[in-house]
């Protein structure tokens, strides 16, 4: 059975950082491209970053670039998001998800961020 379990989100302020990690199992992770994507409130899905399946490819939406660094650990079959500099429109619901930019096998249940002061 295939799980991602994302944790680290919370309540943090303008200009804070926090570190997302997403634990998978049930499938070979280190095969598979994986990637981020978001749900603010009232809004669509969005992608937000990507990562090949060896780590060594990295892809970002343009209002998250510079700011935050998505990364893997194959051997702990782990997927990390590292979030810098976050913003009050950064907040929503981060997923983690199997999958390449334009299409998903399977997404975790989320981790939520809120940024506020």
């Amino acid at each position: 059975e295939v799980q991602l379990v994302e944790s680290g989100g919370g309540l943090v302020q303008p200009g804070g950082s926090l570190r997302l990690s997403c634990a998978a199992s049930g499938f070979t992770f280190s095969n598979y491209h994986m990637k981020w994507v978001r749900q603010a409130p009232g809004k669509s899905l969005e992608w937000v970053s990507g990562i090949s399946s060896g780590g060594g490819i990295s892809s970002y939406q343009d209002s998250v670039k510079g700011r935050f660094t998505i990364s893997r650990d194959n051997g702990k079959n782990t997927l990390y998001l590292q979030m810098n500099s976050l913003k009050p429109e950064d907040t929503a619901v981060y997923y983690c998800a199997k999958g390449t930019r334009w299409s998903t096998d399977f997404r975790g249940q989320g981790t939520q961020v809120t940024v506020s002061s």
